[in-house]
């Protein structure tokens, strides 16, 4: 039964920890390039924002595949 239950929270942390943060570089993404196209001379700050904002999303990402493998040790 224990072991069910953590295989449940494997499959609910994994797919919270990819599906969030991959919606929302896509959302950040999208309005990066719309406005980027609005207003070119900021493309060089704008950028430089859009990367650091990926790299924590991507962050989020890989503390969720941590905690579940984690979980996974404990089965």
């Amino acid at each position: 039964m224990t072991s069910g239950i953590i295989a449940i929270a494997v499959a609910i942390t994994i797919s919270a920890s990819t599906i969030a943060p991959g919606l929302g570089m896509g959302r950040m993404g999208s309005s990066a390039m719309e406005s980027m196209s609005r207003q070119p001379e900021i493309m060089g700050d704008l950028r430089t924002n859009m990367i650091l904002g990926f790299a924590f999303m991507e962050a989020l990402t890989i503390y969720g595949l941590v905690i579940a493998f984690m979980l996974v040790g404990k089965l």
